[in-house]
């Protein structure tokens, strides 16, 4: 059994010299990362496509078996809204090649616009994307949570080409007013869906996102446990992402949650010892 675990990032200023070594060069960044935690989300393509050599060296700093939940691009998803995308599409495909096996899932964020009326453009742009990839897709329209009848014809249309329903869990950002101002922040900018713990193929992906206080965001992903051993015990892979409003203690967080389900489940394979930056010297 094996249990991928990460964050938003490879890399943040928090981590520098403490988790992570401090400095290191940006060849080292996602190499130095990958002894905390075996995925992570590529956020970072949604804003732009990487050029083939960076993306080379993400696969240089990488073990095969690390997971890429890679973000489709703007324009594709928020811009064309899925529509005459071909250019875009395959100018981000042919960057991402170097990465082989280590692209988990190409994953196709929705606006809260993208509404059920759009569900047809949807099916058809997910079945015209190559079969050589698995896909993960994200919806943030309330009628989709809200409706049985619209989530169970996403469910279809999903299930019709193996796509993942990637659940973003925000219920814990919301249980409790913000105390700080990343907390405050989030609350403008994250959606406030129902928490959805449905897995629609073998692989599953959760993003999980607490408060920036530790404990309350290891409280809050207590339901979380009994989901991922359930997935595991049933044979499936899951992927889950710990987020907190600043992120500064997402990297250990990442791990305790791992250690939390293999407490529960010790035949889940362990994760990489972990490298932490050197004490600072007097010298």
């Amino acid at each position: 059994m094996k249990l991928h675990v990460g964050c938003a990032m490879w890399t943040h200023v928090a981590w520098q010299g403490r988790e992570l070594p401090h400095p290191l060069p940006p060849r080292d960044r996602l190499r130095a990362y990958a002894r905390w935690c075996n995925a992570v989300e590529g956020n970072t393509t949604f804003y732009a496509t990487p050029s083939v050599e960076t993306v080379r060296s993400w696969a240089e700093q990488t073990a095969a078996d690390f997971r890429f939940l890679l973000k489709l691009p703007r324009p594709i998803t928020h811009e064309r809204r899925l529509a005459d995308v071909a250019e875009p599409l395959r100018a981000f495909l042919t960057a991402i090649e170097p990465l082989g096996p280590r692209t988990h899932a190409l994953w196709v964020q929705l606006p809260p616009s993208f509404t059920p009326g759009d569900l047809d453009a949807l099916a058809g742009f997910l079945r015209r994307l190559p079969g050589r990839y698995r896909y993960a897709v994200e919806v943030r329209h309330r009628a989709f949570f809200e409706d049985p009848h619209w989530e169970q014809r996403l469910e279809q249309v999903l299930g019709e080409v193996g796509a993942e329903w990637v659940t973003f869990d925000t219920t814990v950002l919301y249980e409790t007013p913000p105390s700080t101002d990343m907390e405050r922040e989030a609350w403008m900018k994250k959606p406030r869906l129902p928490r959805r713990q449905r897995a629609l193929t073998d692989q599953p992906i959760v993003r999980y996102i607490g408060r920036d206080d530790e404990e309350l965001t290891v409280a809050g992903w207590q339901p979380w446990l009994d989901t991922v051993v359930g997935w595991l015990r049933e044979g499936r892979s899951p992927t889950v992402f710990i987020h907190t409003p600043d992120n500064d203690a997402a990297l250990t967080l990442a791990r305790r949650f791992h250690a939390d389900v293999r407490a529960r489940l010790p035949e889940v394979e362990p994760l990489p010892e972990a490298i932490p930056a050197a004490p600072p010297t007097l010298f």
